[in-house]
């Protein structure tokens, strides 16, 4: 399959994810919300959100209840469940628990664990490297790292036999998994990435980061965002909050076109202990494993 052949039927298939019906009420609201910095978002606002389903308010008072958290007393209201997690915290489960409704069990290509291990690290990552190179956006660089994989969902829904060999044949080979979209698909995530954000009307700048974060070199050069979700994107993956198995390849962080792009407009980066900010991100694969866990352990009896 070519490129040019495969464009035009992902269009098709993607268009059709305009109407699921498993596409939860909630979504269209939470992908507002997520447009905004978390100083612009009332509490009433997220309580009412998190109301829609009740399913998704037991799991936020499970969650801020867990150990994870460690009450002392623990709350039985949802506007204390999201006093407890706070605003970012409640984007990751929600939107989480969105794309768990999206996509059925069956379809997942990718065991929807390790995916949301990877997008939270890379939201954390990309987070932090914004507020360290003194980036005006840190929450936008949040959210970036956060949806940035989106074409993985889409991929799984669209061509859900096919991709689960793509993701096969990558873990045998320890291969990047775009390379291996492209060779056996004819795109990448990148590419489905794009035209489900583009549908969903998501801010231009976070669906340029969706379309070339593999790619910086033909992306934007004026959206920083790219260049920090690609160096987000190599760092958890060289931590092992990558895609469920490891890639054979070496990464030089400092020589990457991502990393020389960025230093010339954000000097900080060339002064930054990079040795010291990969060891920090240990602290992150266990906060991230420990909230996905939490997340996806079944409530008890």
């Amino acid at each position: 399959m070519t490129v040019i052949s495969a464009i035009p039927e992902l269009r098709k298939r993607v268009e059709k994810l305009r109407s699921l019906p498993s596409s939860p009420a909630i979504l269209q609201p939470l992908l507002k919300l997520l447009r905004k910095p978390p100083e612009e978002i009332a509490i009433g606002e997220v309580v009412a959100l998190v109301s829609y389903e009740k399913t998704i308010a037991a799991q936020l008072l499970r969650i801020a209840n867990s150990p994870l958290y460690g009450r002392a007393v623990p709350t039985e209201s949802i506007q204390g469940a999201v006093f407890a997690l706070g605003i970012q915290r409640i984007k990751e489960i929600l939107l989480s628990n969105c794309f768990n409704k999206l996509v059925p069990k069956n379809k997942w290509a990718v065991d929807p664990s390790v995916f949301w291990r990877h997008s939270f690290g890379c939201a954390l990552v990309c987070g932090e490297l914004a507020n360290r190179i003194e980036y005006r956006d840190k929450d936008q660089a949040y959210l970036a790292g956060l949806l940035h994989d989106l074409g993985i969902v889409v991929n799984s829904l669209t061509y859900t036999e096919e991709y689960r060999e793509v993701l096969a044949r990558a873990a045998a080979d320890g291969r990047p998994l775009e390379e291996q979209e492209a060779e056996s698909l004819g795109f990448t995530h990148c590419e489905s990435g794009g035209i489900l954000a583009k549908t969903w009307q998501l801010p231009a700048a976070i669906v340029e980061v969706i379309e070339w974060h593999h790619a910086i070199e033909k992306g934007p050069v004026e959206n920083p965002l790219i260049a920090i979700v690609h160096l987000g994107d190599l760092l958890c993956r060289v931590r092992g909050l990558g895609y469920g198995y490891e890639e054979w390849r070496a990464i030089d962080l400092p020589a990457d076109a991502a990393w020389t792009t960025l230093a010339k407009h954000f000097p900080k980066l060339q002064s930054m202990d990079l040795a010291r900010f990969t060891m920090d991100l240990d602290a992150y694969v266990i906060g991230i494993t420990k909230l996905v866990d939490a997340i996806f352990s079944p409530p008890k009896s």
